[in-house]
């Protein structure tokens, strides 16, 4: 195929098919430049590019520029101003795709081409959700491009190493910023979702609430119980939803972060996390059956300060676990998981993942800490109901989580010995 797509004929007319690609839209829209206009200009930068002319490549910009201010005037005298501005970029993102056809960057000349398409088509539904965001949405989208999309790429790929105490940690700063940006996506999803199914049922509100903070789902659940009494069976599930999607959630970051590591997959996490949601579903099933409604309120996606705050203890506990690992043994690692997972089971899964991608804990370590975090979240969360006026509400939830734990024990046992 190399041969075939250098050949400058081909170049030239995939140039004039995405220019009349872009201009179906504005001919169809009555626009002052149409179908011709569009294929003419891609076809004009192609040919520039091919004849490997770059002053008449840039004199046919500049002229581009020339053209869309001249529409520009004439729609400010129409007051039709926003309608030419689409327009205007339109031509110039039009001879930006010839120019690119005419390189031989055929697959981002017809990536770009068909966003600008689509973009062009999607305007009452773009300008339907813009209309609908909210002033924390917007904030919300634009720190989780900067954290994804600025910070991320400037971090240095692979290991470094620290001498601290008389010991060595190395630490993979993308990892470690990976799951900052991994947290404030599944913010982003869980408060899409919530937003859109949040009144239709418990399952939606209480799993997709515990994928972000199941800490924030008990919070949901404990204020309405102190609202209506008759609420219980339902915030019991709930929160044993919220940890089902905790377990998956850890169990996500254990798969995810080491397929395609230079050490195997941690999947000996798989059988207990994956036992202990079926179990948290299972009871919770049992609890409320498959009715109920109890809405997780969400007033924004994420906090910049939250996913700061939990990169910040992804990195303390990585430091912590290395040096408790190498000054107290074992011992020192397991005691550090259960402390953090008081806080985030997320952060010590992260932690125990990063310290063994690097070699610095064999695999059975990670586990062991992974889970006794998983527990120390299960405990915490019992901890956090307290405050229920109904104290059902927290008997209820120590009772059927710890039958939930129970299981997942005793099949992950059976699994061993069997």
């Amino acid at each position: 195929m190399e041969p075939v797509l250098s050949q400058p004929v081909l170049r030239l007319a995939v140039a004039a098919a995405l220019g009349m690609f872009i201009g179906f839209e504005r001919e169809r829209s009555e626009k002052a430049a149409g179908v011709r206009t569009f294929a003419l200009l891609s076809l004009a930068a192609a040919v520039f590019v091919v004849v490997e002319r770059p002053l008449l490549l840039a004199v046919g910009g500049l002229l581009v520029v020339v053209l869309g201010g001249l529409l520009g005037a004439r729609a400010v005298v129409g007051e039709r101003e926003g309608l030419a501005l689409t327009t205007t970029i339109s031509m110039l993102v039009a001879y930006g795709v010839g120019a690119l056809a005419g390189a031989g960057e055929l697959v981002t000349a017809v990536a770009v081409g068909v966003v600008t398409a689509l973009l062009l088509v999607s305007k009452r539904e773009l300008h339907g959700v813009a209309d609908q965001l909210s002033r924390e949405e917007v904030r919300a989208a634009a720190q989780f491009a900067i954290i994804g999309f600025v910070v991320y790429p400037l971090l240095p790929a692979g290991e470094r190493s620290v001498a601290l105490a008389g010991a060595t940690v190395a630490v993979e700063p993308r990892v470690v910023w990976a799951m900052v940006v991994t947290v404030a996506g599944i913010g982003i999803v869980n408060y899409a979702a919530v937003r859109v199914y949040g009144g239709r049922g418990i399952a939606v509100t209480g799993f997709l609430g515990g994928l972000a903070s199941s800490t924030a789902v008990v919070g949901s659940a404990v204020e309405h119980v102190r609202e209506d009494a008759a609420a219980t069976p339902y915030a019991v599930a709930a929160v044993l939803l919220g940890n089902a999607a905790m377990s998956l959630r850890n169990l996500a970051i254990a798969l995810v972060f080491t397929l395609g590591a230079t050490v195997p997959p941690l999947t000996d996490v798989a059988l207990p996390l994956g036992a202990l949601a079926v179990g948290s579903v299972g009871a919770a099933a049992t609890v409320a059956g498959r009715g109920g409604a109890l809405d997780v309120s969400l007033d924004r996606p994420f906090t910049l300060r939250y996913v700061l705050s939990f990169g910040l203890l992804f990195l303390l506990v990585v430091v912590a676990g290395s040096l408790a690992d190498s000054l107290f043994g074992t011992a020192g690692f397991y005691a550090t998981a259960a402390l953090a997972g008081l806080v985030s089971s997320a952060g010590v899964t992260t932690s125990a993942v990063v310290l063994y991608r690097s070699g610095s804990m064999p695999a059975e370590e990670a586990v062991v800490g992974i889970l006794v975090a998983t527990a120390a979240s299960l405990v915490v969360k019992v901890a956090l109901t307290a405050p229920a006026s109904d104290r059902r509400f927290t008997l209820r939830v120590a009772g059927w989580s710890g039958a939930a734990a129970l299981a997942a024990a005793a099949v992950t046992v059976a699994a061993l010995f069997t």
